[in-house]
């Protein structure tokens, strides 16, 4: 079943003993709490590995700016972009020499294919993704709600056993990575 902002958060909420809520503007303590983390914890989790659900790719428009330093090209990233993976040019879709800054991508080639980290709709969220995010919404939510350190730190330590099988999970969804080339063997000739 797809879940919502509101859904993740109240169950998160629920995890804690607190009531779940209808909306980040219902007047509660809660709600208030909520959409002041939901968002920024969201982003984070998205953000902190390379889920496969949340990965595309994109050739990027170049920007009529002048770069500055070391670099000739300017590129404006996506609005729904979260992390680089790897950027290319032509056909190879890594091994290109770029650094982002101040929320724009500077490299010396002339196109650029992006893979990188978005951030998807909740409803395209798969399930154990919904579960580790309610165990890291329980985590941050801990805190405000219930001053319970010893609690927070229980749930600091589901979230994060959440978030390993979630990982695996998510591994499971990719074919294994091809090494490319090894040194090692390339010396032998």
């Amino acid at each position: 079943m797809a879940l919502n902002d509101i859904a993740l958060c109240s169950r998160a909420l629920i995890r804690l003993g607190a009531q779940p809520i209808t909306s980040f503007d219902d007047g509660s303590a809660e709600a208030e709490i909520c959409g002041a983390l939901y968002a920024q914890s969201r982003d984070a989790l998205l953000s902190s590995y390379g889920w496969n659900f949340a990965t595309g790719q994109v050739e990027l428009s170049a920007l009529n700016e002048e770069a500055i330093g070391e670099y000739s090209n300017v590129f404006a990233l996506p609005n729904d972009f979260l992390r680089a993976l790897t950027a290319g040019s032509g056909a190879k879709s890594s091994g290109l020499d770029y650094r982002i800054m101040r929320g724009k991508l500077y490299t010396n080639a002339t196109q650029v294919v992006l893979t990188y980290i978005f951030r998807p709709d909740e409803a395209e969220f798969p399930p154990f993704f919904d579960s580790v995010l309610i165990s890291r919404l329980a985590a941050e939510l801990c805190i405000p709600l219930t001053e319970n350190t010893s609690r927070f730190e229980t749930l600091t330590r589901l979230a994060e056993t959440e978030f390993s099988r979630a990982r695996q999970l998510d591994a499971q969804q990719d074919r294994a990575q091809k090494l490319t080339s090894f040194p090692l063997t390339d010396v032998r000739g």
